[in-house]
Order: C-alpha cells, then structure tokens, then sequence
C-alpha cells in the first residue's frame, strides 16, 4: 500500500489507523490504531491521537496536544499548543472508566487556543472561538467566543475569526471577508 502522507522519522504510526492525503505527522507523535485522520491534516510534535478519533480535512493540531478516544473533530478546526481534552467525567487510577468515556464533537472551523481544556461530553459549535486558557465545561454555540474559567460566553466570531459587532438591526460585516452576518434569538448566521 502506497504511503501519500508525510511522517517524521521520530512519530510511531500504528498499523490500523487511516491518514488521508498530504496529511503531515511531525516529530515524537503517535497515532494509534484504529484513529482517522483526514486528508491536508498538520499534526505537530508530541502529539498523541488515540483509538476512535476522528479528524476531518484540514485539522491543524498544534504541538503537545493529546486528542483521546471519544473526541471527534470536524473539517478546518484548530487545536491550539498543549490544549486538553478529558474523556472521562471522573477519573480515577485504581478504577476502570473505559465504558464511560464522554463524546466531545468539536464542528467545522472551530479554534480551540492554547492550553485550553475542554470537559468531555459537550459539542463546540461551528467557527467558534475558544479563548486561551479557558475552562470549557458546556455546549459552545456555532460563533460564539467563550473565555475564562469556567469559560462564559463574550462576544461573536466571524468564520475568519474575527469579533463580530452587531448593529441595532442584528447585523454585522467581517472586517476581513466582508460576509455578513445575523443575530436573532441568540444564535448566528451567515447571511447568504
């Protein structure tokens, strides 16, 4: 079988693990067996990706950073440097937890910043913002821009990642893209 993917000499890829196209795995990280990984995905050093993970295209997994089993990430998130994902509710050493093990789903273009930790069992939304260092332990909307610990909602992003300023009518522009953008009952979205 044909390798289409780069891995640096120093990562242990599992046999088991499936790794799309142009896919780039760089130095210390292991991938375990039975991990997808999508195609154009940049996973950087010291990075552990455990069984039953799934990343879309276009993952950017920054260094120090373990994805563990129950997380799912879809296409053109970003995981920032040494942020965390827990699997388990309640851990202990001496007692097994494996069947317990929560669903973190973190949807298309979401940014997730450095050393950041998310509780399992919660969905982050897609293209929301996760400040640096905050402490996620519920649901993020699709745009939202969450910070602190706990990490309470702040403002709106735009899917190039930019604050959102709403006008009296529910409006606003990206200052980078120019989409457009709407609030109503406290959710976005884009206008078409």
């Amino acid at each position: 079988m044909e390798i289409d993917y780069f891995a640096h000499e120093t990562a242990v890829v599992d046999e088991g693990c499936r790794i799309g196209k142009g896919t780039k795995i760089w130095h210390f990280s292991h991938i375990m067996t039975g991990s997808e990984i999508g195609e154009n995905c940049n996973i950087g050093q010291n990075v552990v990706i455990s069984p039953g993970v799934r990343l879309g295209r276009n993952v950017k997994v920054q260094n120090n950073v373990s994805i563990y089993t129950g997380v799912i990430c879809d296409d053109d998130v970003f995981l920032g440097p040494s942020m965390v994902f827990t699997n388990v509710i309640n851990p202990r050493s001496a007692v097994n937890r494996k069947d317990q093990y929560g669903s973190t789903i973190v949807e298309k273009g979401a940014t997730i910043g450095a050393n950041a930790t998310i509780v399992c069992g919660i969905r982050i939304g897609k293209y929301s913002f996760v400040g640096a260092g905050a402490v996620v332990t519920k649901d993020v909307k699709s745009f939202a821009l969450v910070m602190g610990n706990p990490a309470r909602q702040t403002g709106w992003m735009s899917e190039y990642g930019h604050k959102l300023v709403f006008d009296a009518g529910g409006t606003a522009t990206c200052i980078e893209s120019g989409f457009r953008y709407r609030l109503e009952n406290n959710e976005v979205s884009r206008i078409i």
